[in-house]
């Protein structure tokens, strides 16, 4: 069935589009598109009038978006991104491919880095791009083919494989503890305790786990990655809650010490994740086959 050509506007007036709703001033817009603000004006007014709906509000020069246009621009920026990423590949894409990876920082740097030199080894063809990213995003709207994530395998319209399980230990500066570790886990509770961003229920999950009622709320200072929680609680600021692969050399070298000696398993897991759109694409296909084999052994994950 043939659609309509005025179904097709160009691509200009949807990027001035998108870019107004976004940035909010035409100013902006035209800076960011390196055009004339009367250029952006003509392309909005050209898209209106192509569509047949109002868009645009005029006050006072400022350009807002109706809740019509807001609507459109959810569905469009979405499109614009997936053509930016399909041309992107075409261009740039070596001959066996890439995989464009999210990672999150201390996982990817300490657990996956030092495993990528065998990837390439078995596939030099492949290109893996990496990029942080420290909480879940929307796969319609980043340019990525897949990511690492940890905690629930509940990301909507996605595939998933289990690459590790994670045990956490609370641990400090040995100046922290003269007297050396507490006798019971609630004696922690009068320690200073250091906490991460994105695991806000971290310490109440882990005194749960040692049977130790405490408070809904707890006192600390907050952190927003596991590097710099690792440096608070190396310079003695409090105990950090932090998982076995993040501090095992520092505790070999006496730099930390077990705040208490029980590392318990977390509720989450560490996993990659893609969308089940992209499921079939020979790059992520092979990079995901590879790691695979990284993984716990006890999974028995899928090739």
């Amino acid at each position: 069935m043939l659609i309509s050509r005025k179904f097709f506007p160009s691509i200009s007036s949807l990027r001035a589009l998108e870019a107004l709703d976004r940035l909010g001033s035409a100013s902006a817009v035209a800076e960011e598109l390196a055009l004339t603000q009367s250029a952006v004006s003509r392309q909005l007014q050209t898209l209106e009038g192509q569509m047949g709906v109002e868009l645009i509000r005029r006050d006072r020069k400022r350009l807002s978006l109706t809740p019509a246009a807001q609507d459109y621009v959810t569905e469009i920026r979405e499109a614009l991104n997936r053509i930016a990423q399909a041309s992107l590949r075409l261009q740039v894409a070596p001959a066996g491919g890439t995989v464009n990876l999210a990672i999150l920082p201390t996982f990817g740097m300490r657990w996956l880095m030092p495993r990528l030199p065998e990837f390439s080894r078995l596939h030099p063809d492949i290109t893996i791009n990496m990029t942080t990213r420290m909480r879940p995003f929307n796969f319609a709207t980043e340019p990525f083919d897949a990511a690492l994530h940890f905690g629930e395998p509940d990301w909507p319209g996605t595939d998933r494989l289990l690459l590790k399980s994670e045990r956490v230990l609370p641990v400090c500066a040995p100046g922290l503890l003269p007297h050396g570790a507490p006798k019971s886990p609630g004696d922690l509770l009068r320690l200073p305790l250091l906490h991460i961003q994105t695991r806000p229920r971290a310490w109440q999950d882990w005194f749960a786990q040692m049977g130790v009622a405490c408070p809904e709320t707890l006192p600390g200072t907050l952190y927003d990655q596991f590097a710099t929680i690792g440096q608070a609680a190396l310079h003695g600021l409090g105990v950090a809650l932090l998982p076995n692969y993040v501090v095992e050399q520092d505790l070999a070298t006496g730099r930390l010490v077990a705040a208490y000696p029980d590392a318990v398993e977390t509720l989450g897991a560490y996993y990659l994740v893609w969308p089940r759109a992209r499921g079939n694409d020979p790059s992520l296909r092979a990079f995901r086959h590879w790691l695979a084999a990284q993984a716990e052994p006890e999974e028995g994950l899928p090739r």
